[in-house]
């Protein structure tokens, strides 16, 4: 920042666009709070639900904070609706064949071991193109009382498996 002209006495005023929302809000305030760290002075701008995702596809915002809401901790899910070209939750626009073979490869791959290999290969230039930087990984639990029965937690994601129709209350 110091060889751009930018420092503790001057720093680079920007504005931190994202939706009026818990998980939003809270998520654009830390990244607010690192900026300060490299002498970027973030201004928050909160919008309301209704004018978000108008505005994430208008892309009408400097620096926007989105979360990637997913149902399932997969990469396919992950990649190809958030990180392939042309896909619609896209929203920064990244697009780069060789991440696009890569997403395809990792995808067919069945061996474990050489799928999580190309996972973190196209993480790794996922972070180098800046793709759509994460802040931070949320982590999200489920629990019930021991009268509920019938559920399986799934081990791949909070939010499948909740169909409930062998669910039932033993109370």
């Amino acid at each position: 920042m110091n060889k751009l002209g930018y420092g503790p006495d001057k720093p680079l005023a920007v504005t931190v666009t994202t939706r009026n929302a818990p998980a939003y809000r809270d998520a654009a305030v830390l990244l607010i709070g690192q900026l300060k760290e490299i002498y970027i002075d973030g201004t928050l701008n909160a919008i309301d639900t209704t004018q978000w995702y108008p505005t994430v596809m208008r892309k009408d915002y400097t620096v926007g904070v989105t979360v990637s809401e997913n149902g399932l901790d997969d990469p396919d899910q992950q990649f190809y609706e958030n990180f392939s070209c042309g896909a619609e939750r896209n929203y920064t626009g990244y697009c780069s064949a060789e991440v696009d073979q890569l997403i395809d490869r990792q995808s067919n791959e069945a061996d474990t071991g050489k799928r999580k290999q190309v996972v973190w290969e196209i993480e790794r230039k996922l972070a180098e193109d800046a793709a759509r930087p994460a802040i931070f990984y949320p982590m999200s639990a489920a629990c019930w009382q021991p009268y509920f029965k019938g559920h399986t937690m799934m081990v791949n994601g909070n939010y499948n498996g909740w169909r409930l129709e062998d669910a039932w209350l033993d109370e």
